[in-house]
This record gives structure tokens, sequence and C-alpha cells, in this order.
């Protein structure tokens, strides 16, 4: 199967557990692989035939701007849903990281792999 990326989609949101990081935005990257064939789009050449990473970033920005979750657990979770949901892919693997969570390292976060329903994995 082929796979479609977006790297470092880097979103501003309000997450985690602390007081004061209710009261303010954080980044938080989406690193995404979705399984898609590509070969009909590669023929056609045409946006109507392949997936279109623009508004799989859209749709998440959207989301996760307007999302306030405390863990990155529970947002990534959702993240994926959503792209599952809407969009014609089979399986997807999404990284989500929060930099400078933790003193010392550049991110910290989860990685998580997810199929649409019926699927194989």
């Amino acid at each position: 199967m082929d796979r479609v990326f977006i790297e470092n989609l880097t979103i501003e949101t309000v997450i985690g557990i602390f007081d004061w990081e209710r009261e303010i935005k954080q980044a938080v990257s989406l690193d995404l692989e979705m399984d898609f064939d590509i070969r009909k789009a590669a023929v056609s050449d045409a946006i109507e035939d392949t997936l279109d990473y623009k508004a799989v970033s859209k749709r998440l920005i959207h989301f996760v701007e307007e999302s306030q979750f405390q863990l990155v657990e529970a947002l990534a979770e959702k993240c994926a849903d959503i792209v599952l949901e809407e969009f014609p892919i089979s399986r997807l693997k999404l990284k989500l990281s929060k930099p400078g969570a933790v003193r010392g390292s550049s991110a910290v976060g989860v990685i998580i792999e997810r199929s649409r329903p019926g699927s194989r994995p």
C-alpha cells in the first residue's frame, strides 16, 4: 500500500493537566502516514483522484485549535478518528508531539496506529 504523509504540522492549542496549561496555548506537532492507493491519481494527475493532504491538514488544524484536551493520548485518538472517518484511507500512523513538555527533551508524545473497521492492519 502506498502512503501519503504530513510531517510536522504544528498547531497551537490548550493541552495539559496543570492549571497554568489550561490558561495558555501550546504547540503540538502532528506527523501522519496514511495508507492510500495513489495509482489512479498518478495516471490522471487529478486532485479528485488522490488523498488531498491539504484538506486533511486544514481539518486537523481547525479541530486541534478549538480543542482543550488534558492528555496528548486523548487528542491523538480523536485526530485519528477524524481522519479515518472523514477521508478515504484504510489505515494511519499518527505521531503527536508536545515540544518542551519535559526539560532536557525536544518533545514528548505518542505514536498510534489505527485502521478503519473491517480493513486489514
